[in-house]
């Protein structure tokens, strides 16, 4: 028995389609105070441009950002996260970042087994004297995003 595709079907595509092309996504970003913070507010002195999608969250470490604050982003509707800290060997409480490291790993297991892409969920080092590179951190994930489409859990759009 062959599937047929109705007109319904190619109108509900096309629709989808539509969508995505003015599909701006909604990136939460958990920055360090010390170091990733400091790079961002470098940028934005020395006004750089870059995509505004990303909503800032400042937390004192990036080894503080809990799983569940991640999944919680994704549940109220991002459709990005982003985790910026200090770069490995510099955190200002000595191990953070690497327990950032550990729970990233970990979280995108968790992710995948949501149907949440690995792309969706980013974790790079920025300084704070690395303004171009938040830029570039930035634009990327915003641009991955974009590319993927809005999230989609449970079937539905957020």
């Amino acid at each position: 028995m062959k599937n047929k595709i109705t007109e319904e079907d190619n109108n509900q595509q096309v629709l989808e389609l539509q969508n995505q092309e003015g599909f701006e996504p909604k990136i939460i970003g958990f920055l360090c105070n010390w170091c990733s913070y400091a790079g961002a507010d470098k940028a934005g002195v020395s006004q750089k441009v870059y995509p505004p999608n990303v909503h800032v969250v400042k937390v004192m470490c990036s080894g503080r950002v809990d799983p569940e604050l991640v999944l919680n982003a994704f549940s109220k509707g991002a459709d990005g996260v982003v985790i910026l800290g200090c770069h490995p060997g510099d955190c200002h409480y000595k191990e953070g970042n690497y327990r950032a490291m550990q729970r990233h790993r970990l979280l995108l297991n968790l992710l995948a087994q949501f149907g949440i892409e690995k792309e969706r969920c980013v974790l790079d080092f920025v300084s704070a004297g690395e303004g171009d590179k938040f830029v570039s951190v930035i634009t990327k994930i915003v641009n991955s995003v974009k590319n993927l489409g809005p999230l989609k859990l449970n079937g539905s759009n957020n």
